[in-house]
Formats: structure tokens, sequence, C-alpha cells
């Protein structure tokens, strides 16, 4: 592949399309930055000759209002604490939902109707451990052995707010004693499922002060968060440059975001057009394949854009798709300094899902490029499915490799441009480069 390397953006120039995307501001389905960017890059596709076209994805939209909760010893009823949070997502709205604090440790009482405070704490998990359950690894420094992993989600995933649900909350309160910094910013779930209670997410040093007051006895409060939910319309991004084969390699992500994030996915964004520039300046006799840059709606709506993709291309393209390549998360590692993080020089681990029959040539990429803190794991090791939009494609049985790294930021407002891997960039697209070009020849499983 070194032929083609000098056909990549720079990093500076990948880096100016991540400050592009983010200056629009928070991306969620049906916010008007969304649309700027899917607009923004539709435009960038084209420049570069590709055909391009949008298609529409339904979603259940939702967007965030104020949240505060006003607490009190049952004792000292005029003695209240204030405390303003982050709306639970897809909740309902309430102006003022009262009851008694009750703690998820504790016994639940036998009458709905109280406030659930429930401390959630991230996943932390030892590199060692899933270096036992990935297929091959790259870890030319031997990291592995004492790295841990803090992951964006708590033991729950996305199911945070389902047991006080079903021992009769009337309300839910996040508390986020477990996080490392001292947020409430914290865009979980994101499932598009409606849920008919309300909630929000406190502040670290906040949920430290209610539990406070809740240790000295009896508490109530009342809850107030503003959620609105709608259905809404947004668009999948498709473009296409012809290849060699009638067969077609997807390259793809999401444009839509909890945020103005940076890695959660410009980053993804970025990778995704410098694989279109790439590949726009190889002649037509020299792409492996048909090819087609896939920038999905909805991902933070229960991965709308994926399923509606495939939903509507399961006769039409799947038979004939040779590989789907999914790139997320060009992300550094950061460490928590004052409440707050600050990102490091170090890459966080890389994690690539692949096929069978994939992953060699997976660990080729990686490898060649230097991209260390890697493993290569099957679709199905961790997760039931591949978490990102690629998990329709693998109910498909379509071919894939997805790269995502899975930072504890990855839904937070803290998610900015200073924690993107800059110096991952280019290696990270060469290698995306080398997995499509080492496509040539194959077919589709279903036709052989």
């Amino acid at each position: 592949m070194s032929e083609f390397v000098d056909w990549l953006p720079t990093t500076e120039e990948m880096l100016s399309w991540i400050e592009t995307v983010v200056a629009q501001g928070i991306r969620r389905s049906g916010y008007p930055a969304d649309a700027s960017v899917r607009h923004w890059v539709a435009e960038q596709l084209r420049g570069l000759g590709c055909e391009v076209r949008t298609e529409p994805v339904e979603v259940l939209g939702w967007e965030s209002g104020p949240a505060s909760l006003s607490a009190w010893l049952d004792a000292e009823p005029d003695r209240k604490i204030q405390v303003h949070g982050f709306p639970l997502p897809f909740t309902e709205s309430s102006t003022g939902t009262a009851g008694p604090l009750v703690r998820m440790t504790e016994e639940m009482p036998t009458t709905p109707g109280f406030l659930a405070v429930d401390e959630v704490e991230l996943s932390e998990v030892p590199l060692s451990t899933l270096r036992e359950i990935a297929v091959s690894v790259y870890d030319p420094d031997g990291e592995f052995d004492t790295l841990t992993q803090t992951l964006p989600f708590g033991p729950q995933m996305q199911q945070v707010a389902e047991p006080a649900m079903a021992a009769g909350a009337a309300g839910y309160l996040g508390a986020t004693t477990g996080f490392p910094w001292d947020t409430c910013d914290y865009y979980v779930p994101y499932d598009a499922v409606r849920r008919p209670i309300p909630g929000m997410w406190m502040t670290r040093s906040d949920s430290r002060r209610v539990l406070d007051l809740m240790s000295q006895g009896p508490c109530s409060g009342v809850l107030t968060a503003q959620s609105d939910l709608a259905d809404t319309t947004t668009e999948n991004v498709v473009a296409t440059l012809p290849g060699a084969s009638d067969h077609w390699v997807i390259i793809g992500s999401h444009h839509d975001a909890p945020w103005a994030s940076a890695v959660e996915d410009a980053s993804g964004i970025a990778m995704v057009l410098a694989a279109a520039t790439h590949w726009s300046r190889v002649p037509q006799a020299q792409r492996p394949h048909n090819l087609m840059f896939l920038l999905n709606g909805g991902h933070m709506a229960g991965l709308a854009g994926g399923r509606a993709f495939v939903a509507r291309h399961r006769q039409d393209l799947l038979p004939n798709v040779v590989l789907e390549l999914h790139l997320e998360h060009a992300a550094l590692r950061c460490r928590p300094e004052d409440g707050k993080l600050v990102a490091t020089d170090e890459p966080e681990v890389r994690w690539w899902f692949a096929s069978s029959g994939l992953e060699d040539v997976v660990l080729d990429a990686i490898t060649e490029q230097g991209l260390r803190r890697s493993l290569i794991f099957p679709p199905d090791a961790l997760f039931p499915e591949p978490p990102t939009d690629g998990a329709h494609f693998h109910r498909e049985r379509v071919p894939l490799v997805h790269f995502i790294t899975a930072p504890p930021y990855l839904f937070d407002s803290c998610d900015t441009l200073d924690k993107i891997d800059a110096d991952g960039l280019v290696p990270l697209s060469r290698a995306a480069i080398h997995i499509v070009a080492a496509t040539a020849g194959h077919k589709p499983p279903r036709t052989t």
C-alpha cells in the first residue's frame, strides 16, 4: 500500500474537518447542527467526485431542558438543598414529581411513588482479561499485562432506570459517584426507548450532597425535568464510487452525536472522508470493488440509521457486499485531575471486530501502521453483536471489520477536540485502506 499513502489527507486536514464538525454544536437527531453536518459531509463527498444521495431515517427525537432536585430531611422540611443536573435521555418531562428519596441499594418500599437514588459507576476491565477473549492482539510494549480500561457504561449498560421502574419508582436520580470526573452530562440511555418516568443525572459532587443528606434520616424531594420527545426525520448520507467488480465495500460511520462531540464521532466522519479522498484518487480499475461511503443518522437514537439502511437494502445491496468497514473513535486516554478529565498523549485501547477470515488482514494492517494497544475480536465476542451501526449488518451475515475505542467520556460533553488521537488519524486511515485493498478478488459469502 505504500504507493497510495500520499493520497490520504494530512493530519492537519483531518483535524480541520473534525473542527468544522464540532463547531456546528450539539448534533442530536432533529437538532440544526446535525442537519448542517450531514449537508457539509454530502458536499465534501460530491467534491471528491462521488455520486451522493440521502435516505430518510425516522427517529424518536429528544431535546433536553433544565432539570433540578429539591431535597430535604423529613424532620427539617424548611432546610432544603437544591441541585441541578441533566435530564435522563428519553424520559418524560415533569413539572414536579414528589416522593421519598430511596437508595437503590436499600430494600425497595412496597408502596410505589418514591424517587430512586442510584449510585452508578463505570465498568473497568483489565486488558489482560480482554486479551484472553481476543483472537489476536498487537501489544508490542506488553502494556496489556497491567493496563485497565474504563468503559463509558456501567454494569446496567443502557438499562440504568429499569430496576427503579420495576420497583415502582416515580422518578430516577442517577448519582455519578463512580465516575472518575465530576459530570452530569451523561447521554445514557440513547436507545430511543420512551421511559414513562422523569429522570436526572447528578454530578458526582451533588450526588454526595444528596447522599449525605439521606444519611441523616428519611428524606423527601421534588424532581423537575424538562424533556421534549417527538418523532423526527434525519438522513443517511450515501456516496458511491465505481470499482473493478460488481460487488461492494461499504465504509461507514455516523454523523450524529450526543453533544458537539469530537471523538464521537467527528473522528469517524474524518476517517470516512479520508478513505473517500484516497479512493477517489485511485483509478477505477484499481479499486477492488464498488465503494460506498455511508454516514448514518440516528446512531444516538437506537442505531436508527443503520437499522433503516439494512432494512431498505436487504435485497438489492447486502447480498453483494464483500465487506462493511465501520470506523469510530480516534481517541486519547485521559486521567482524572481536579474533577476533570485531562487528555494524555497516549491512545485509548483500540478494539477491532472482524468476521471470520478477516482477522489476519486486520492484524497485518494494524501491525504495518504501528497501531499498538489493539485487540481483534470476533463480532460477537463481547456482546451478541458489535456495539456499532454494523450490528444490523452482522445480523445479515455481511462480512465486517469494525473499529472503536470506547473511552469513558464518549457520551459526555467533555468529548472535546483535545481528546482526539491526532497522531492516530492517518495511520488508522492507512490501515482502513489496507483492509479494503485486501478484499480484491473476494466474493460475498452469499455468492460463494
